[in-house]
């Protein structure tokens, strides 16, 4: 799942840590989200997206 989460972080002039911190997540976990690693739970899709303060359908695209 393509996301936009590294472009959003940097927007804010956080780190992978900062995201971290702010979702309870390692940075690892952040760092494997942005680059498609990862996908989600739905849980933590919800509490990225009120982080950023989007709706989730802004953050994560679907496949082309």
């Amino acid at each position: 799942m393509r996301n936009r989460l590294r472009e959003r972080r940097a927007a804010r002039r956080w780190s992978q840590a900062d995201l971290a911190d702010r979702l309870g997540v390692s940075r690892q976990t952040v760092n494997a989200l942005e680059n498609g690693r990862y996908d989600p739970s739905l849980p933590l899709a919800f509490k990225i997206a009120e982080v950023f303060g989007e709706p989730i359908e802004s953050l994560f695209l679907p496949p082309p």
